[in-house]
């Protein structure tokens, strides 16, 4: 089973290159000059990246708050999975949940899936149905910023400890399947808040796999 994780993961390297290249391509459309023409919600949604970034070297760190978002991911992403849930505990030294259903998903959606930011979007949607909130934008995008940052910089502190998740699928797995989800993700918000769209999204994706698998192709078979 390790064995078949471990060369998944190894053919899971050529995607993580290929997302990183889509990535580097989309922030290359966002040109200096055009700076000023940021909307209000994308420097809200950037000054609550770096004002978490700096609460969390320079504050104590809430790992409570950290392991009750971590475990209710499992479950949420369980339940997704059609499993049943049971038995949450929580603490600052660690914590469990029961499921019924486990898989890759499950076992790996925190390192990927911020559920900080998936409660503030929730929130958002639910709220927008009986009021008008375009005018409160920058601060829902600081939200958000405040709460992706703090996923992005505990899930980095984490995956250097010891954690089960990733022992029960193999760290070179783990690890790729895990930077893939997060650059992906990344990507999205890009087209979300950046100029580019869809399109361009779409059209470097094709791009990207397509280099990526002559590269890898031209080095399985060097040419004599």
């Amino acid at each position: 089973m390790k064995a078949g994780k471990f060369l998944l993961g190894l053919l899971l390297l050529p995607a993580c290159g290929a997302i990183s290249l889509v990535l580097y391509r989309l922030l290359m459309l966002v040109r200096p000059e055009s700076l000023h023409q940021v909307a209000p919600s994308t420097w809200g949604l950037l000054f609550g990246f770096f004002f978490w970034l700096a609460l969390f070297f320079l504050m104590p760190r809430p790992l409570r708050t950290y392991v009750l978002g971590h475990e209710l991911t499992h479950a949420l992403w369980a339940l997704l999975m059609g499993g049943r849930v049971s038995q949450l505990k929580v603490s600052k030294k660690g914590g469990s949940v029961m499921v019924s259903k486990s898989n890759v998903l499950v076992t790996l959606a925190p390192y990927f899936f911020p559920f900080y930011t998936f409660l503030v979007l929730a929130l958002y949607l639910l709220l927008a149905l009986f009021f008008d909130l375009r005018h409160y934008e920058p601060f829902w995008m600081g939200c958000v910023g405040f709460t992706w940052s703090f996923h992005v910089t505990f899930t980095f502190t984490m995956l250097g400890q010891h954690q089960t998740d990733i022992a029960a699928h193999g760290r070179i797995f783990s690890y790729a399947f895990i930077y893939f989800m997060n650059v992906a993700g990344l990507c999205l918000w890009v087209v979300a808040v950046g100029p580019a769209d869809m399109e361009d999204l779409e059209r470097e994706v094709h791009a990207a796999t397509r280099e990526t698998l002559q590269w890898v192709s031209g080095r399985a078979m060097p040419r004599r």
